[in-house]
């Protein structure tokens, strides 16, 4: 009696509807046998209430009454869940690409011009808060997407190429493939990185995280030629006692140290938020990051105090003509191209130099080739008794075709005395994709419609070292330097962004590095910044002053410390502006010069170190999620067991 007095009073509430804030009483059903309950599912069909039981009469009646307002009163609790669970998720999900958008654009603003470096520190942590708790691929399409923000953004400056079509390929392209990496660190790392646990075992996942980082930025500086343009050390370009960590790692190092940091401030502000009453919870996501830091800013500083330079300078005059790329491309201009440098060049050597430098593609005929521009130069370089270094191109028969017709051509760099002689050549090693070759074109020959040029450069094959006698007479004899010959090598466009290939060079026992370059192929922007900041990081791993001489800016010189000394400006102050400038290069002490820094020694140990890592932890996480069981294998891990 008692059960069907529940039963009555239940079903006439629902019937009539419940009081506002009364609560549901629930269908009275007795207890079952195992047996009974056996019985009573077989009874049923597959989809209706129990059938009536013989053992309890009645009671079947009493359930298909209650079955049916219980399914309505579900359905419509069921609905409104999934509909707010929905809301939650797309509110979730929006977040998520919101977050990585920030990180894009961190990235984006840390590097010229805008130079915000203090955005670098946090991009990563950005990138492991967006990724924090999601699937796999979602992981990898909110890397996709930072990346993608961040070189769109940070590489508009490809656009500015005078060629109708062609640049917005370019743009597009170089950015969806560069947007690879973050996807590929994210996808990996977010799977761990952001996992509470043991201090010990997120402060390895956060040294793994860098790793992989450091790891994903070495193959980027090779892959396809390699394109290490604006890596994330690179962002702190200014920070002059902290980049002293480059002489001994390159620039990977400050990649590592950045993300170590990041991670740590990702950390530290989640023990704030989750542990709000707990004093000081985020001094051990810090501790040891921030130890590091300290460590490496000191002996930076320690290391720019005890700098020693030479009190002999080098006078070098530099030659930036400004010349737009649209008048590089017509040929009819080449005499007036050639008539305005060669005027610029009389004012500037009005007074006497050591060293003369043109740019990239300043001279417009092949000086081997071109009798009239041999002779220009040549008498020039008599005439006032110096050297010179110009960029022009060159080309020779090509080996072992049996025509004798087909010709190789390449970006050059020459080599002339004070007697007028063409005494070294040096032929770019690496070319720029679509710009100077087209990969893959003898397999693939549609890819030439994606790009404007015509021909093909062929790629120098070893560093060329230029050295700079002192035997001959005059102003030649290095009043500035004397006693000894010195040594020097050209690095020609944007091989000077390339850390591994400047030590080739570096180690060929140098006493300073040139870059001749051509950025006017990008009008006036961002490009000429970028690059001169990439550029501060060769000096540092080498060692040696790097003088930049450029067609229309950044032409400057930087110091073994990386400090820009002095930026050539038109009169106007741009740095993209037509002119000269003459400065005087104080290069290391000879006893610095007998040395070489760590880097240009082991070159890319820390980076190989860090690729071992990787590769051995991406072994080791694989291992785990095996062992873990199919259930867990959505989301690639290191086992707890790697990380305690």
């Amino acid at each position: 009696m008692r059960l069907r007095e529940l039963d009555r009073v239940r079903l006439s509430a629902v019937e009539n509807g419940r009081p506002e804030g009364s609560k549901q009483i629930p269908a009275a059903r007795p207890r079952r046998s195992r047996s009974t309950a056996r019985l009573t599912e077989r009874r049923a069909g597959p989809r209706g209430p129990p059938a009536e039981s013989a053992e309890l009469p009645g009671w079947g009646s009493s359930v298909a009454s209650d079955t049916a307002g219980t399914a309505e009163t579900c359905s419509a609790s069921s609905g409104a869940a999934k509909l707010d669970s929905l809301r939650t998720d797309t509110v979730i999900r929006g977040a998520r690409y919101g977050v990585a958008l920030l990180a894009g654009l961190a990235r984006a603003l840390a590097v010229p011009t805008v130079s915000w470096a203090g955005l670098a520190w946090v991009a990563p942590a950005l990138l492991v808060a967006a990724g924090h708790g999601a699937a796999p691929g979602q992981r990898w399409r909110l890397g996709y997407v930072a990346g993608l923000v961040q070189y769109l953004v940070s590489l508009h400056w490809l656009l500015e190429i005078p060629v109708r079509g062609y640049p917005v390929l370019g743009w597009l392209a170089l950015s969806a493939y560069l947007a690879l990496y973050p996807a590929a660190w994210l996808w990996w790392v977010g799977g761990f990185a952001s996992e509470p646990g043991p201090w010990t075992s997120r402060t390895l996942r956060a040294l793994t995280a860098a790793a992989a980082w450091v790891t994903l930025e070495m193959v980027q500086a090779r892959l396809l030629g390699g394109f290490p343009w604006n890596l994330l050390g690179a962002s702190q370009h200014a920070m002059i006692p902290l980049i002293q960590l480059a002489a001994l790692t390159g620039v990977y190092g400050l990649s590592f140290l950045i993300v170590w940091v990041s991670l740590g401030l990702y950390h530290a502000t989640r023990a704030i938020w989750t542990e709000p009453t707990r004093r000081h919870a985020w001094l051990p996501e810090l501790a040891l990051p921030g130890l590091a830091l300290a460590l490496v800013f000191a002996w930076g500083w320690l290391r720019v105090r005890h700098y020693a330079e030479d009190p002999h300078p080098l006078r070098v005059t530099v030659v930036q003509p400004s010349i737009p790329q649209t008048l590089i491309w017509d040929p009819g201009e080449n005499s007036n191209r050639f008539a305005g440098l060669l005027q610029l060049t009389a004012e500037a050597l009005r007074e006497p130099a050591d060293l003369l430098l043109w740019p990239e593609a300043a001279i417009p005929m092949p000086i081997r080739y071109d009798r009239a521009t041999y002779e220009a130069v040549t008498e020039l370089a008599r005439n006032h008794r110096l050297w010179m270094i110009v960029g022009s191109d060159d080309a020779e028969p090509v080996r072992d075709d049996p025509t004798g017709r087909a010709t190789d051509y390449f970006n050059a760099t020459f080599l002339v005395s004070p007697e007028g002689n063409l005494r070294a050549t040096y032929r770019k090693m690496r070319l720029v994709m679509f710009g100077e070759f087209i990969p893959l074109s003898r397999w693939l020959p549609f890819l030439r419609w994606f790009t404007p040029i015509t021909g093909q450069y062929t790629p120098g094959r070893d560093p060329v070292v230029f050295e700079l006698e002192q035997s001959v007479s005059g102003p030649a004899r290095f009043a500035a330097q004397p006693g000894a010959n010195l040594r020097t090598a050209t690095l020609i466009c944007f091989e000077d962004v390339f850390p591994h290939l400047t030590r080739r060079f570096a180690r060929q026992g140098l006493d300073f590095l040139v870059n001749l370059t051509n950025d006017g192929w990008f009008g006036q922007s961002a490009a000429q910044w970028q690059h001169a900041a990439n550029a501060v990081f060769r000096a540092v791993e080498t060692g040696r002053p790097l003088i930049r001489c450029t067609n229309n800016g950044v032409s400057c010189w930087i110091d073994p410390l990386g400090r820009v000394r002095a930026v050539l400006r038109d009169r106007s102050g741009s740095v993209h502006g037509a002119g000269w400038a003459q400065w005087l290069v104080f290069l290391p002490d000879p006893a610095a010069r007998q040395t070489p820094t760590f880097y240009t020694r082991y070159g890319d140990v820390w980076g190989w170190l860090c690729a071992a890592w990787t590769v051995a932890a991406v072994g080791v996480s694989m291992i785990g999620t095996r062992r873990a069981g199919p259930q867990n294998r959505r989301s690639p891990r290191l086992p707890a067991s790697a990380t305690a």
